[in-house]
């Protein structure tokens, strides 16, 4: 989602009386890439581009196929060829071992729609076409199937608009084929979901680095506490909201979704009592809480002598201690353990080393090398206060 917004906020800064641009998506991979289904990048005819399409390296050549896009007003797709023996016409060794569908638009064909994903911060499904006589029309559609917008022909349409669906309950971006009247066409199937929002309950000095990484990966930030000198605009100059709030009114102060993380790292074990004891009936699929595990052992103590007792789900749910071994001591390096740990939370990941895991990074289709793009961990179907 962090694409889409830098996209959108570059596109409204632009005077297009004065320029002309277009808008390259990656809708499909076989073997290694950079970059996954769903990757894109705003070309303009200055040369300027925001976002990418792979490490840096197809850059170049999509800029260039984008001045034809550009002039022609016609969508096109290239397909490029990674392979050691195959990617010499690119001029470079690449290396990197597969080929990648990229679509490029003329940047009129996207942009409301784009824009309109990003400005309703829920989950939608658009499909993209990518070949075919279609080739650039879309189909966009919210979680209860309703149809927010669509350019695709009547047929395709109908074709695509049952597999776009289902694709909240797969939870993962492919590309499909569909055989209408009109011929063959590729859509790219894509499930786009907000980015993660993180509430950090305690605003204290290590809660700031925890605040600025995670605005980094543009994720929604939201900071609390019970002490107006915690949560002074000066200690989170990026946080999106800074809220002075007593620990009885989270419930009604607070919206958590799906894609909330709760971050308690206050220091005062009775108010990280509380708030677990608000937040853990919430749908947040991450609750994590500073301190060692006796910390929180104590806290469930106290539950039980308050006929309180969390359920398997919700423990699983709750992260004591909190954050990723990655042997962190300062403030600097426990923010990146607990950022990480909430990105392998949401991505369904373990976090563990890359150079151990058996199969392939990405997620790939059964029987076959087509990379699938995987869609945040979550039920999209509760969104809800606490």
């Amino acid at each position: 989602m962090k694409d889409l917004n830098s996209l959108v906020s570059a596109y409204r800064n632009v005077d297009w009386h004065k320029r002309n641009g277009a808008i390259a998506t990656v809708v499909n991979v076989h073997g290694s890439s950079y970059r996954s289904p769903g990757a894109r990048m705003l070309i303009l005819d200055d040369g300027q581009w925001v976002g990418s399409i792979s490490g840096g390296c197809l850059e170049g050549d999509a800029l260039r196929k984008a001045r034809q896009v550009m002039l022609e007003k016609k969508s096109m797709t290239v397909t490029y060829d990674t392979r050691e023996e195959s990617n010499q016409k690119l001029g470079i060794g690449l290396g990197c071992n597969g080929v990648i569908d990229v679509l490029i638009q003329p940047v009129e064909e996207p942009i409301d729609t784009l824009t309109e994903i990003v400005e309703r911060q829920q989950p939608l499904a658009l499909a993209t076409v990518f070949s075919g006589a279609a080739s650039g029309a879309l189909l966009l559609q919210d979680i209860k199937g309703e149809t927010l917008r669509s350019t695709l022909p009547a047929a395709l349409h109908a074709a695509v608009n049952e597999d776009l669906r289902l694709i909240f309950e797969s939870k993962r971006s492919q590309p499909k084929t569909y055989q209408t009247p009109e011929g063959a066409h590729s859509v790219f199937l894509e499930l786009i979901q907000p980015a993660p929002h993180v509430i950090l309950f305690g605003g204290g000095f290590d809660a700031r680095p925890v605040s600025q990484l995670a605005k980094s990966l543009g994720w929604r930030v939201e900071v609390t506490d019970e002490c107006v000198a915690h949560i002074a605009p000066v200690f989170f100059p990026s946080a999106d909201k800074l809220s002075l709030c007593q620990r009885e009114w989270i419930d009604r102060e607070f919206t958590i979704t799906p894609y909330t993380a709760c971050v308690l790292m206050s220091h005062n074990y009775e108010y990280d009592r509380d708030v677990l004891q608000k937040v853990i009936n919430s749908p947040a699929p991450y609750i994590g809480i500073l301190g060692p595990r006796k910390r929180f052992d104590k806290m469930l103590a106290e539950f039980a002598q308050r006929n309180i007792t969390l359920t398997a789900e919700q423990l699983h749910r709750i992260h004591s201690p909190i954050g990723l071994d990655i042997g962190a001591e300062a403030p600097d390096e426990i923010a990146v353990s607990i950022i990480a740990e909430i990105q392998s939370k949401f991505s369904n990941r373990s976090g563990g080393f890359l150079k151990y895991h058996s199969g392939p990074i990405h997620a790939r289709q059964a029987g076959g090398d087509q990379v699938l793009k995987q869609a945040y961990l979550g039920n999209e179907n509760a969104q809800k206060s606490v």
